[in-house]
């Protein structure tokens, strides 16, 4: 239980950890990673690498401080590191080795004449305040998966039945699970989250699911990513009749219930977790602009897709936009995504629920101009492949 003045202690600190930043996150990582090795396959490494894991963690921490007396401001957020969290499977007894090395993190780097045993008692509270909220969360997410029809908790085991290659950087994999059974139903635009061993170590990632819920199978599309410790280990290694350990269907990253007119803007694999949401709300006769920016048709996936939907689905309007153009490309434009292109092939955009995902520097960019073009904030929806950043 977090007392009044623990609060007022957490808050008044939170502006020292602000400027201690990524210094604090990545002193905390190090002491993690190092003494327990337990928690490594739930980080992803290249994430470490690049500061992108320090950088989300330092912003997470910071806001949570500020907003501690008034979280249901930070609620869109708490979700979506809650089902982040579920895909991996964080567990309760997670909890305490994060908790332990961030106190200790704080201590270390704020010096103990500023982080006092009574400021470390009240960010411990405030700390324990969070992972009892992550955790019921966590636990209401595993019940029901667990509970669904074709549903299950924890790793289940699926066979790659099939290996298709989308692009010349995407391959989707088609999974089944091994017992036989049928699959929990999810809801379009959510990702799996699936374990590996790669060169003898355990490690996690999450995959959009890339095909409608059927109740037999899932589909996830990886990118090659350059370096990509996990990407190219499924490119490269796995084949028809491979097992993969999979974790049930999470994320919010969903189409809203309303009528709305809809606009999807996406870029490279990005495209990936659209898919499905076109695909229901065309059934349900939804106006749907598609917008679509890839280097080239070399790696546009799904173009063929698109294409065939656009002529048969009533409501459905589609470009793309090409900025590497190869010789023999065609494409609605070229270059990057613009005020202008948005505008003339999206008219109707302060009136749409808008869904975009991408590259994050495309998704800057496209945030930047829709927050130009008036769209209502209520009416913008975004996921982020890997740690949740801000747009700003």
């Amino acid at each position: 239980m977090i007392t009044e003045q623990q609060i007022q202690l957490v808050k008044e600190t939170a502006p020292l950890l602000k400027q201690a930043g990524e210094t604090l996150t990545q002193h905390f990582y190090g002491i993690m990673l190092n003494e327990y090795p337990q928690v490594r396959p739930l980080f992803n490494q290249a994430n470490q690498a690049s500061g992108d894991q320090p950088r989300a963690l330092a912003n997470a921490v910071i806001n949570y401080a500020l907003f501690i007396d008034r979280l249901d401001q930070i609620t869109a957020v708490v979700k979506q590191i809650v089902h982040k969290h579920a895909a991996l499977q964080i567990l309760p007894e997670h909890y305490p080795i994060v908790g332990t090395c961030l106190l200790r993190a704080i201590r270390e780097v704020l010096g103990e004449s500023v982080a006092n045993d009574q400021v470390i008692a009240a960010w411990a509270a405030a700390y324990q305040k969070l992972a009892d909220i992550l955790i019921a969360a966590e636990e209401e997410i595993y019940q029901a998966n667990q509970s669904a029809p074709g549903g299950w908790r924890g790793a289940r085991t699926f066979v790659v039945q099939r290996k298709q290659h989308e692009s010349r950087e995407i391959c989707s994999f088609y999974l089944r699970p091994k017992d036989g059974g049928p699959v929990l139903k999810h809801q379009c635009g959510q990702y799996l989250g699936i374990r590996l061993l790669v060169n003898g170590q355990d490690v996690r990632r999450n995959y959009s699911i890339s095909n409608s819920p059927d109740g037999v199978n899932y589909r996830i599309s990886v990118k090659r990513e350059p370096g990509g410790v996990v990407s190219n280990y499924l490119h490269d290694e796995i084949e028809i009749g491979a097992e993969l350990e999979v974790f049930a269907p999470a994320g919010e990253f969903v189409l809203d219930d309303s009528r709305l007119p809809l606009v999807f803007i996406t870029a490279g694999v990005g495209i990936t977790p659209t898919i499905s949401m076109v695909e229901q709300a065309g059934a349900i006769g939804r106006e749907i602009t598609f917008i679509h920016f890839a280097r080239n048709a070399a790696v546009h996936a799904f173009k063929d897709w698109l294409a065939e939907l656009s002529h048969n689905l009533r409501g459905l309007r589609s470009y793309v936009c090409y900025n590497e153009p190869e010789v023999g490309d065609q494409a609605d434009a070229t270059g990057l995504a613009t005020r202008e292109l948005l505008r003339e092939w999206a008219p109707n955009l302060t009136q749409s629920q808008v869904y975009f995902l991408g590259p994050r520097p495309f998704m800057k960019t496209v945030y930047a101009l829709l927050r130009e073009l008036r769209v209502p904030e209520e009416n913008i929806n975004f996921e982020f492949f890997g740690p949740t950043s801000a747009l700003l």
